[in-house]
């Protein structure tokens, strides 16, 4: 029996086949599906504590939702605008930093740093980081083998290898390699061979 002092809840029939074909479909979200399974369940007359025990929900939770159709129907049912600073960094942008970092090589360097691409880009390097986390992407870490941009290299791969090939007598041979940025920090950014 339900709560007299309730409002009543009518459906009409329009409304009852929308909410039964939400509470059906599986692409149906499930928030969205216990807001009908709800409201279906208060047209029958049922109270909130009634319809919240029978749900398995918070006797709140039905108040909430009984109240809401009633006052805006079935436009209520979307989640309302959530509090919190509103997005500021665009698609656009979002866009630009992701085919940047994939497409696109900065100038003397072998690939971006969030600094330069939040300089290009115009949005702080922290925003370009949680953008590489959320499409996964790490431009420090290659599958492909990269040409180094220094324009004596093709010199110092001769020195080097001309020393491994043909060491002077009594000779110690030391190499160093550079490495990226991120490694700088490691203890193991030298290395020597003796």
């Amino acid at each position: 029996m339900g709560d007299t002092r309730l409002e009543p809840l009518v459906l009409s029939e329009d409304e009852r086949r929308t909410l039964e074909n939400w509470v059906k479909r599986r692409s149906t979200a499930q928030g969205l599906a216990l807001r009908a399974r709800i409201v279906l369940a208060c047209a029958q007359g049922g109270s909130n504590v009634a319809v919240a025990a029978r749900l398995g929900v918070n006797r709140g939770t039905v108040a909430k939702w009984r109240a809401r159709f009633l006052r805006d129907r079935l436009d209520g049912f979307p989640d309302e605008p959530r509090p919190g600073v509103p997005r500021t960094i665009t698609d656009a942008q979002v866009e630009e930093v992701v085919v940047r970092t994939l497409e696109e090589v900065p100038e003397g360097g072998t690939h971006w740093s969030k600094r330069e691409l939040a300089a290009r880009a115009g949005i702080s390097p922290s925003s370009v980081l949680r953008i590489w986390r959320a499409f996964g992407l790490q431009p420090w870490r290659t599958e492909t083998f990269k040409v180094s941009p220094d324009p004596l290299l093709t010199g110092k791969i001769r020195d080097v290898v001309g020393l491994y090939l043909a060491p002077p007598a009594n000779a110690v041979v030391f190499s160093v390699d550079e490495l990226c940025e991120a490694s700088h920090n490691s203890s193991d950014a030298k290395s020597s061979v003796m």
